[in-house]
């Protein structure tokens, strides 16, 4: 692994721990193997999905070991969980405040880039009256690979 990518993911380890530390949380394996998965895909995977990745790291992880740092990861502000309805949770290592596209058939969850965001939020006006607190976007459609 050259330096560089090397003294990112000690960086990003280091951050992960004080926000684990933060939250009463301990620093795991496991926990920076699911992290350092996430952070190194294009894609917000679900459970199964971090699993399978991990697996081939830490071939004795269980399925419920890998939920279990997910929702750690979450709780501590290191990753967000996207729920969509009755499809399986998906994660993300962003969670800074952007919005999502949604393939309806391989369910595929993109980041929208932020000129696209900007855009948008010119094209909403609130109610009178109305106090925004958050605003959630979301495309729905289909990937390249789909349609």
């Amino acid at each position: 692994m050259p330096r560089e990518k090397r003294d990112v993911t000690k960086q990003r380890m280091t951050a992960l721990r004080q926000m684990l530390d933060t939250r009463g949380s301990n620093f795991t394996r496991q926990r920076a193997s699911v992290f350092d998965y996430l952070s190194r895909v294009d894609h917000h995977p679900t459970a199964e999905e971090v699993f399978l990745a991990v697996k081939q790291e830490l071939p004795k992880i269980s399925l419920a070991t890998v939920y279990k740092n997910l929702e750690s990861l979450v709780v501590c502000g290191a990753a967000a969980k996207l729920t969509y309805g009755d499809s399986a949770a998906r994660y993300d290592i962003r969670t800074d405040h952007h919005y999502h596209s949604r393939c309806l058939k391989c369910g595929r969850i993109t980041d929208i880039n932020p000129a696209a965001e900007d855009q948008l939020l010119k094209l909403i006006k609130a109610p009178g009256g109305f106090k925004v607190e958050d605003l959630r976007v979301e495309l729905v459609g289909y990937c390249k690979n789909c349609k």
